[in-house]
């Protein structure tokens, strides 16, 4: 099916930061669309994002020169071709840009094209998307992980770790665990209220307030719990992303928000530990830096039974970088971020890759978001049984929420719900 036309134009993400959007039509009148997002807590060996750097728009952040990069360049390579799948496309795409991280024609601009293509596809074969990628056997349905607690570099308070997760697992469906964890949001927000707490939120949509500790978050998420009716940790317990990275400074870990203390790498893993034992904590990711190799194995080690060890910054949905985890003993389970690696096909061997070595898979938004459900139709796809997409509020979170309760709704007696179980130890 040859591609008979490409364009481009730059939108708004949820930041209000300007983004790419890609369209792709094929011969029977098929089209696919595409946005990519924009992460604000980047591990260095990310995919490059193509920026105009011109001042005077956008203040430097400006996507023009990657929308011309589609119109131009990459709609001239692809016109009235027949690329076949969605690997020959993404292939052609890499040799056209020639260089290790995506940085000539831009991330933002070739995960846009990779997406729009296999949308396309999809409709032209008149399969939902993650049926098209996933085949028969996509039915299974994630628990939604929402960040209903900001710190770090989401938002401008005293709490030094970046998201607090509450995670509601014991449900049916789908629909069941989204209603309860929408619940415990709401029941979180009077909470506060009721503290005097701010009920801003972050990038996310999670709160944001002012608090006296990075433990009187969890606190406040396990009160929250128990007053919209449930058990913490055997129905909905906590995953945490403290996004450890942006803590460091100088070979150790420094509480920059809170206290200006700090520790080292073996007093990080203690204090996790100590977290494990005391809070119902089914997932860790980013609880040391992308820098502390060594640190993170010895993590692995006293931790990997007990939690799923997630690594983002570490791993970058890189498979070389993932092969040197697996190799070193270092987390148990990898994050998916579609434009960390920048087609649909390396996302796709990354997660086939990790599974293969036992790891789990974790996929997730970024916290500069558009209303691109994307990542919806993947978790599905790949059956990895978990997603983080936010909290329980801002529409370019929620729409990700709505995408998976129309496939659920969907697939009818198919669907299958992942539950506890999709949680590695």
């Amino acid at each position: 099916m040859r591609i008979t036309h490409i364009d481009a134009i730059e939108v708004l993400d949820s930041r209000g930061n300007p983004t790419v959007e890609a369209a792709l039509q094929l011969e029977d009148g098929s089209e696919g669309r595409a946005m990519t997002p924009s992460g604000a807590s980047t591990g260095m060996h990310e995919a490059a994002e193509l920026r105009d750097g011109d001042s005077h728009r956008y203040g430097g952040k400006g996507v023009q020169k990657a929308v011309a990069g589609i119109r131009d360049e990459i709609a001239g390579a692809l016109a009235n071709k027949d690329p076949g799948e969605q690997r020959a496309l993404d292939r052609l795409l890499c040799e056209l840009d020639g260089t290790p991280n995506k940085g000539r024609l831009g991330a933002n601009a070739i995960l846009a094209v990779s997406i729009a293509y296999a949308r396309a596809v999809a409709a032209s074969r008149k399969l939902p998307l993650y049926r098209h990628l996933g085949g028969d056997n996509a039915v299974t349905l994630p628990v939604p992980c929402l960040n209903v607690i900001n710190g770090g570099r989401h938002a401008d308070n005293t709490v030094d770790f970046q998201e607090f997760k509450i995670v509601p697992h014991h449900a049916a469906s789908f629909a069941e665990s989204i209603r309860m964890g929408e619940e415990v949001f709401h029941a979180l927000k009077k909470l506060l209220q009721k503290h005097g707490l701010s009920t801003g939120v972050g990038d996310e949509g999670g709160f944001a307030p002012n608090l006296h500790s990075n433990e009187q978050a969890i606190e406040l998420i396990i009160a929250a719990i128990e007053a919209a009716g449930y058990r913490p940790g055997e129905q909905v317990a906590l995953a945490l992303d403290p996004a450890a990275s942006e803590m460091w400074h100088h070979g150790r870990y420094r509480f920059f928000k809170s206290n200006q203390s700090e520790i080292d790498s073996q007093a990080m893993t203690a204090l996790w530990s100590d977290w494990l034992q005391r809070y119902p904590i089914v997932l860790l990711e980013d609880p040391l830096s992308e820098h502390d190799w060594d640190g993170w194995s010895e993590a692995t080690r006293q931790l990997g039974n007990r939690v799923e060890l997630v690594g983002d910054d570490i791993f970058c949905t890189n498979p070389e970088l993932l092969q040197r985890g697996i190799r070193e003993g270092v987390a148990n389970s990898i994050l998916i971020k579609p434009n960390q690696i920048g087609t649909v096909t390396e996302t796709l061997d990354c997660v086939e890759q990790a599974k293969a070595a036992g790891y789990g898979c974790y996929v997730s938004h970024r916290s500069g978001e558009t209303e691109d459900t994307f990542i919806a139709d993947l978790v599905v796809a790949i059956g990895c049984g978990h997603i983080k997409t936010g909290s329980g509020c801002r529409g370019e979170r929620t729409a990700k929420f709505n995408r998976l309760l129309r496939i659920e709704h969907e697939l009818g007696s198919r669907a299958r719900f992942a539950g506890r179980a999709a949680f590695v130890r």
